[in-house]
């Protein structure tokens, strides 16, 4: 039985065995990609471009562009090319750079998105104190810290994973490379540690999944005691978005983690990773821009600056 030292690649699910299955996979996670990278790359520009979006709500939502960006170039590309060129191969190198990039990135998404529900708390129950709070370098030094703690979850989660025997041969039964399955090629006995990671992180996750709760009951607490319709519009304009993508994201990860290994499956799991790891980036930049009234006119600006120049 091979074990991590002699693996020297390791081979990814088949979309399926036609050719002309497999240029449609490959058509449809183009489409994707290129509606991920097209509206994340907008929110860049507009928060980058408009002076008027320099606040911190803005700040923590270009970092989240920036995130789902790294997210979706992390898996999407190499199943595209295994499609097109009718390949399963990925080295173990690259194997092992998929996993840490992926998991710093899902980390640090999710750190971040704990990051904006406590900005929006601040922004609608603490409004007198929203400049003290969340100040330039707090937002900065929050920023990184959500980043800097995905970073050390993705090394941790790397080097416990691909440090494990792997006994099990070198197929792995996902489109993309991540610590389930590689787990699913270890010995037997030899993953207790990366579980004990997988839990910790797990606890962590859940830490911050009651801390969007609380604040969110905060935040709808003070926004139905607003007198004003206007700011009551504005203030769910704002959490709303927020709200959604933090849904999506919770909803889609905690289904992968949970569902019965009763009801599993290879095509359950396919659309379960492609629900976690591929919607949410191309889905984001809808969702933000759609009752955003503010970052719709900064997009409407920049599409009426890019027509003039041409």
């Amino acid at each position: 039985m091979p074990n991590s030292s002699s693996v020297s690649e390791f081979l990814l699910l088949a979309f399926a065995d036609t050719r002309e299955l497999q240029l449609l996979h490959f058509a449809l996670f183009l489409a994707i990609y290129l509606d991920a990278l097209l509206g994340n790359g907008l929110i860049l520009t507009a928060v980058a471009c408009d002076h008027r979006l320099h606040t911190p709500m803005y700040f923590f939502l270009l970092n989240l562009a920036l995130l789902d960006l790294g997210c979706i170039s992390t898996t999407l590309p190499k199943a595209m090319a295994n499609s097109l060129w009718d390949t399963r191969a990925i080295s173990y190198a690259g194997c092992a750079a998929q996993v840490f990039a992926f998991v710093f990135l899902i980390s640090a998404e999710f750190f971040l998105l704990t990051v904006m529900s406590y900005d929006r708390y601040v922004a609608i129950c603490k409004p007198l104190h929203y400049r003290t709070l969340l100040g330039s370098r707090a937002c900065a030094q929050m920023a990184a810290a959500a980043w800097a703690s995905g970073f050390l979850h993705g090394v941790l989660h790397t080097a416990s994973t691909f440090s494990l025997p792997l006994c099990q041969g070198n197929a792995v039964e996902q489109f993309f490379c991540e610590v389930p399955q590689i787990l699913k090629l270890s010995c037997s006995d030899a993953y207790l540690r990366e579980v004990g990671f997988i839990a910790f992180s797990f606890c962590l996750g859940a830490g911050c999944f009651v801390f969007i709760v609380v604040s969110y009951i905060q935040i709808f607490r003070a926004v139905l005691r607003m007198p004003s319709e206007q700011g009551l519009h504005k203030a769910f304009s704002t959490c709303l978005p927020h709200l959604a993508v933090v849904s999506l994201f919770i909803s889609t990860i905690v289904f992968a983690g949970v569902k019965p290994p009763s009801i599993s499956s290879l095509y359950l799991d396919f659309v379960v990773a492609v629900l976690y790891s591929v919607v949410p980036p191309a889905l984001n930049p809808l969702i933000y821009s759609m009752r955003n009234q503010e970052l719709k006119h900064a997009l409407k600006k920049l599409f009426q600056l890019s027509s003039r120049s041409n």
